[in-house]
């Protein structure tokens, strides 16, 4: 066989039906993520766990529509960056905690040592966040049908809590963390609880813990409803304590790099582990296609935790900042009246589009259009940022190289949301703000 036959042969199996590479290692923060069918990853809340030689990501997943629980979805992945959709693996149930016109969030999944059985726990509630508890579901296979056994139970008692997370110790403990400090030590089998083990005084939501060098970290967000803020962090020698309340792990006024924290992921680079930070871009009301997910490497040093810089992009196997690639067309454009639109036309095979988040930003929507007219993509996305930032806000799949026209269109919406007593969050303006563009 030729050698340029050979080459042909494996540039056809290393691009997927969309043109991107399989081999692309880069994390893009805080845009759409796309999967192998080129739809958009939705699995908010989210956890990873390794297993059977794949990641698996389970997730809300949510719909642009309403907040109501529409079923928690499964990916998997061989490197953490390409993922393919696997199924919704706990949908809308008939009646009961996650029935119709419930919330479901968080969810988190661990595989039980002793059994073997995949247990997932979730916070449920009802729409208006006043009848909490979390539940407990559990499967064979991860990525199988999963049963809601109900609620979880302490001392008989379903826990009313709303904001919960997972973790597994290194000698196949797992316990439940939940808002405001309580931390408990599930059975052996994952399926109850056994004891409360610690109270962290001062903690606050979206529990994530992980240990390092035999150190354990708690990292916590204040409340503030969708809103992002300040997230900070406890340390302990054990799990009972005593637990050390520190700063914030990302620079002050940051607000966490717009994000609040979900889970911490312990990835394996050469002989070291590094935990990764996985964090939620919330963007309510549409959540499915403009919130978005920020993964950050995080630096120990002792009890001291950090996540110095923010990186828009960022290589998994180095754990260093991407250079994104392409030819920048200088297009900046800005709008807040609700119609307005932008066209980009452009020859490549993908485009990113750089805009600046800020008080007044609205939802825009990007549309990609082929050479005869055909939407070949259709989302929102999110101008809106209480800090000011600049940075990526679209990442485009990787299409056949040809002629193509971006449509970004101000929407006239904005995020806006309010807490359980009415306080009104989010933006004062409908802005679109676009800076330049890069097509590769």
């Amino acid at each position: 066989m030729k050698s340029g036959l050979l080459i042909f042969i494996f540039c056809i199996l290393a691009t997927n039906i969309f043109g991107q590479s399989i081999t692309d290692k880069t994390i893009h923060n805080g845009v759409p993520w796309f999967d192998e069918q080129g739809d958009i990853i939705n699995a908010h809340g989210a956890c990873i766990i390794e297993d059977g030689g794949r990641y698996w990501l389970f997730g809300e997943y949510k719909s642009d529509e309403s907040n109501a629980f529409p079923g928690f979805g499964c990916y998997s992945s061989s490197d953490m960056v390409n993922w393919r959709f696997e199924r919704v693996v706990l949908p809308v149930q008939g009646d009961g905690i996650l029935g119709p016109n419930r919330v479901g969030e968080r969810v988190k999944v661990m595989r039980c040592p002793k059994t073997g059985e995949y247990i997932m726990l979730m916070h449920t509630d009802d729409m208006n966040y006043k009848d909490p508890c979390v539940g407990i579901a559990v499967c064979s296979t991860i990525n199988g049908d999963y049963k809601l056994l109900g609620a979880i139970e302490y001392n008989g008692k379903p826990i009313k809590r709303w904001d919960m997370g997972t973790f597994q110790d290194s000698d196949g403990k797992g316990y439940l963390l939940i808002h405001h400090g309580p931390i408990y030590r599930l059975s052996d089998d994952y399926r109850s609880i056994d004891a409360q083990v610690a109270n962290v005084d001062g903690m606050g939501e979206s529990p994530a813990m992980f240990k390092k060098d035999g150190i354990y970290f708690l990292l916590t967000s204040k409340l503030t409803s969708w809103e992002r803020n300040d997230n900070y962090y406890f340390t302990a020698p054990s799990i009972e304590g005593p637990w050390e309340r520190h700063g914030y792990f990302c620079p002050e006024g940051t607000l966490t790099h717009n994000s609040q924290s979900t889970f911490v992921f312990p990835l394996k680079h050469g002989n070291d582990t590094i935990p990764m930070y996985m964090g939620d871009r919330w963007s309510y009301p549409h959540q499915a296609s403009a919130a978005t997910y920020v993964w950050m490497p995080m630096k120990v040093n002792g009890t001291q935790l950090s996540i110095p810089e923010f990186w828009h992009s960022w290589d998994i196997d180095s754990l260093r900042p991407s250079v994104l690639p392409g030819k920048e067309i200088r297009h900046t454009w800005s709008s807040n009246n609700k119609g307005d639109c932008t066209r980009i036309p452009f020859h490549g095979r993908k485009i990113t589009v750089f805009g600046m988040t800020d008080s007044t930003g609205g939802y825009a929507t990007f549309r990609i259009l082929n050479k005869h007219g055909e939407v070949l993509h259709a989302s929102y996305v999110d101008f809106y940022s209480k800090v000011p930032n600049e940075s990526i806000r679209f990442v485009s799949k990787e299409y056949a190289e040809d002629d193509y026209i971006l449509e970004v269109q101000v929407s006239g919406e904005q995020p806006v949301w309010f807490n359980k007593r009415g306080d009104r969050f989010g933006s004062t303006d409908c802005y679109v703000n676009i800076s330049k563009v890069l097509v590769k």
